[in-house]
């Protein structure tokens, strides 16, 4: 098969939402759909008896959340469907942010009751600014929620983007009996099957069928057909160019726990979605088709496998052909690597593979030579662009509980920032270290995992930091602000120099005092060289 059929194969998507709003659910009836697996467990709070699929760390499984990005892939109708799950926390917002650098489209979740939450917004604006296209679909149609021509008004006003529907739902929680599909003009009906698919589904062909007052009520078939009417004479015809540009999001119904609705949903997306595209390096476009091999690293987990305490990039290809055991050129470090046993995914399972092809996220097992943002080339010296690093808005000191276990804590804390987990802040003298988060929840995963992956235990003691900011400027400037401010100015894990400013009034200052320093807000910036020694 060709490079370019190699191409059209693939879709590579990533699912998001706010939490619990049955995102890791859809995923796995996705994959149900999908024959990937048999059966699904339902996620529910705190009360998990068979977790899900894509849930596979430790504390995911007693807190029926997700809080690491999942990697997926799967087979379906001549498709290779790569889905990425994302976590809903907005505590681990960032990693969801750099997961949406590494998928071609997304789909968003919406619960039917609660609409647009606040997390749905800040996702929404990570996508427009790529022009991510987006399908929508409402979750959750089983349970009473608000009426469905809200919900869309909605979805416009705070999302910024018009919405098509291409399906329609036949009532709302006790009285919802399935989903009309607009883009095949037909309907299918399920019943409330949780675990497997239900296979005997029943099809209309359009909304003048005279079957249709059979199957779901003289006064039901009235009102569907009178609001696909008001559908179609208030919403413009759907056309895949501008969904495929970001400006329509087609939007579906359905219940994902009860397979409402997403095997339209899965049909849908595999004939609209877009194949993996283009994306930006600091020297241009890189195109899929171009035949030298490209690719990025967007995440790093280590003890994906406990037991083997292993640490695995992920690697998104963007061009060319990977193949297994082939020198590939690491960027930063202009070095040749190799990789034995590059993997694909299906949440913790993993499965060697000898080629891969843009689209495609593989694991490769790595000794601590990757970071996020690094590039994989076929000899070529560009980086690719990614979304950076943004200032925490939390900050604790890290205490050791056990000197004994000094060593683990160090080896856990670098390996655990290293995948982007949290921001590492270090102090001299002393290597005093500063962890920086977006949310307090992910203090708690790191204690936990330092605790069990490393052995080391340890407490987090706060500290009233405002905003960390990377320097760079003039080397005399920063000297100098470094002697008369060096109880604040500490290195990340690059060392590169970082300013803890204790509130926005002494922030304003040290920008007024220092003009020839520039306070970065974000890690997104070319460093030349300047650290203290």
């Amino acid at each position: 098969m060709s490079l370019e059929q190699e191409i059209e194969k693939r879709r590579t998507f990533g699912i998001i939402s706010h939490p619990d709003a049955g995102k890791t659910t859809l995923t796995e009836k996705l994959l149900l759909f999908g024959g990937a697996i048999q059966s699904a467990g339902a996620v529910k709070s705190n009360k998990i008896k068979k977790t899900a699929t894509s849930d596979f760390m430790e504390i995911e499984k007693q807190r029926g959340i997700s809080v690491a990005t999942s990697v997926m892939a799967f087979n379906y109708r001549e498709k290779q469907i790569n889905i990425l799950d994302t976590p809903g926390h907005k505590d681990f917002a960032e990693d969801t942010y750099r997961t949406l650098t590494a998928v071609d489209s997304v789909i968003l979740l919406i619960d039917c009751a609660n609409g647009v939450e606040a997390q749905t917004e800040r996702l929404m604006e990570v996508c427009r600014m790529r022009n991510t296209p987006v399908i929508i679909f409402i979750n959750k149609m089983d349970r009473e929620g608000r009426d469905a021509f809200d919900l869309l008004d909605e979805l416009e006003e705070k999302l910024e983007i018009k919405v098509r529907p291409l399906s329609w739902p036949i009532g709302i929680g006790a009285t919802f009996q399935g989903v009309y599909n607009l883009h095949r003009n037909n309907l299918n009906l399920f019943s409330g099957n949780k675990t497997n698919i239900e296979k005997d589904v029943i099809s209309v062909d359009g909304l003048e069928d005279a079957t249709l007052e059979e199957i779901i009520g003289e006064e039901e078939a009235a009102l569907l057909r009178e609001e696909i009417e008001l559908v179609d004479g208030v919403y413009d015809p759907f056309t895949r160019e501008n969904y495929l540009s970001g400006e329509v999001a087609p939007v579906f119904f359905g219940s994902a726990l009860n397979n409402f609705g997403v095997q339209e949903l899965l049909d849908s997306f595999i004939e609209i979605s877009p194949t993996p595209k283009g994306r930006e390096t600091d020297e241009g476009l890189v195109n899929p088709n171009d035949s030298k091999f490209s690719g990025f690293v967007f995440k790093i987990h280590a003890n994906l496998d406990p037991k083997h305490r292993d640490r695995i990039a992920f690697l998104r290809i963007c061009s060319g052909k990977f193949e297994r055991n082939k020198f590939y050129n690491h960027v930063r470090m202009d070095k040749k690597f190799k990789f034995a046993n590059p993997t694909s995914f299906l949440a913790q399972d993993k499965s060697v593979i000898d080629e891969a092809f843009p689209g495609d996220v593989i694991g490769l097992y790595d000794t601590g030579n990757f970071k996020i943002g690094d590039t994989l080339t076929d000899g070529g010296k560009y980086m690719f662009k990614g979304i950076p690093s943004f200032s925490p808005e939390i900050f604790k000191e890290l205490v050791n509980d056990d000197p004994m276990k000094s060593k683990q804590l160090e080896k856990g804390i670098k390996q655990l920032t290293d995948e982007g987990v949290a921001q590492l802040f270090i102090f001299q003298p002393g290597n005093r270290k500063i962890i920086g988060t977006v949310g307090e929840l992910q203090f708690e995963v790191i204690q936990y995992r330092l605790q069990y992956e490393y052995g080391a235990t340890c407490h987090f003691v706060p500290k009233r930091y405002h905003k960390a900011c990377w320097m760079t400027g003039d080397e005399e400037a920063i000297q100098d602000f470094f002697k008369r401010k060096a109880s604040y100015v500490a290195s990340d894990k690059d060392d590169n120099l970082v300013f803890l400013a204790e509130s926005p009034f002494l922030l304003a200052q040290a920008e007024a005092d220092y003009p020839k320093i520039t306070f970065h807000k974000t890690s997104e910036f070319k460093m030349e060289g300047k650290t203290l020694t």
